[in-house]
């Protein structure tokens, strides 16, 4: 493997550490709402929009009726998920703006060329993005610049995500935000993983991925 990739799959994995720093006490105060970031809401509709961008695009991508249903059962988490991560985006572009940290569109346009020359094309980008991260293709660039914030935010702390003053950062937007999950989803607990049951393989990976681009 490439030192480079090395360097950037060592220095990204740790993100998976950042539910247990983000901390909410869900309750049933905002009807309607998944969950409440900053005093706005996510709400139900918001976020089953969002889980079934990423159903058609899997639809599309796996038209035989037997592979799909196992698509589904493979994803049958999606719906929390996918929350999940919503929640953790707000948390992260919040600890990027609190350091000054800015993603340009044309950065997040260097980032996607990169990857699709890597990935052979555009279409293979946005397949690989949905069947490794559950990332509809119209929320690839969004994502990309979440990794391009992740990596500036690391780089202004002096650090990389697998250090405490990274996730001290994220904790610290956590409280500014007061995030509140509903408890119909789970809740974020500071000893265990956010959601116990979640997973952001995006974050994970994808940064990693992405600092591939910057140069060495």
């Amino acid at each position: 493997m490439h030192r480079r990739r090395r360097t950037a799959l060592v220095l990204t994995a740790a993100i998976a550490a950042a539910a247990p720093l983000l901390t909410a006490c869900g309750n049933e105060a905002h009807p309607g709402a998944a969950a409440v970031v900053g005093g706005q809401r996510i709400t139900v509709a918001q976020l089953e929009n969002r889980v079934d961008e990423v159903r058609r695009a899997q639809r599309a991508a796996v038209p035989d009726e037997t592979q799909y249903r196992q698509v589904l059962a493979s994803t049958s988490s999606l719906t929390r998920d996918t929350l999940h991560n919503m929640v953790l985006d707000r948390v992260l572009h919040r600890a990027a703006q609190d350091a000054g940290v800015t993603v340009s569109r044309r950065e997040v346009q260097q980032m996607r060329s990169g990857l699709e020359q890597q990935a052979g094309s555009a279409k293979a980008l946005q397949t690989a993005w949905l069947q490794k991260y559950g990332i509809a293709p119209e929320r690839l660039d969004d994502n990309l610049r979440l990794q391009l914030e992740a990596q500036k935010l690391a780089a202004r702390l002096g650090t990389d995500p697998s250090q405490p003053a990274f996730w001290k950062a994220l904790s610290q937007a956590s409280k500014e935000l007061h995030v509140d999950l509903n408890p119909r989803y789970g809740a974020w607990d500071v000893q265990k993983s956010s959601r116990v049951d979640a997973r952001t393989p995006w974050v994970r990976e994808v940064t990693a991925t992405g600092a591939q681009q910057q140069p060495a």
